[in-house]
């Protein structure tokens, strides 16, 4: 019995990052400035899917990188820009946004991505909207 478990948690582990479905993904972001006369509709890809992770309950018999808790993030990204129409000459009408080119499961980094989503928010526009195609 004590092979076939080691032989199955093994399997499990390592078919287990080969089954994550992390790819970039079409996506819609409104953009709005309070001094602007329009909400900006930007259509980018951003990183999302399933990702596999691992947490035992023998949390204390485990090294700690045994345990990963990995999330759908950037692999490669390049940032573009898009201009707000309607602002004001003194208000700065740009607005960049990351565009994801490839994904990957792995730690967040919060240098350029935002772990935790927050509650209650939402992607809508209170202002007319223009649609940015880039």
């Amino acid at each position: 019995m004590r092979p076939f478990f080691v032989m199955s948690l093994l399997f499990g582990l390592t078919f287990g990052q080969t089954a994550s479905l992390c790819a970039p993904s079409e996506y819609t972001i409104h953009v709005e400035k309070q001094e602007c006369a329009y909400c900006l509709a930007i259509n980018t890809t951003i990183c999302a899917g399933f990702c596999m992770t691992r947490d035992s309950n023998g949390k204390k018999l485990l090294l700690k990188s045994a345990l990963s808790q990995n999330v759908c993030t950037y692999k490669e990204m390049l940032y573009q820009t898009a201009l707000i129409p309607g602002c004001p000459h003194h208000t700065v009408p740009y607005y960049s946004y990351p565009v994801a080119l490839s994904c990957k499961c792995g730690k967040c980094n919060t240098d350029y991505s935002d772990c935790v989503r927050e509650r209650g928010r939402t992607n809508y526009c209170t202002k007319p909207q223009k649609l940015c195609t880039m």
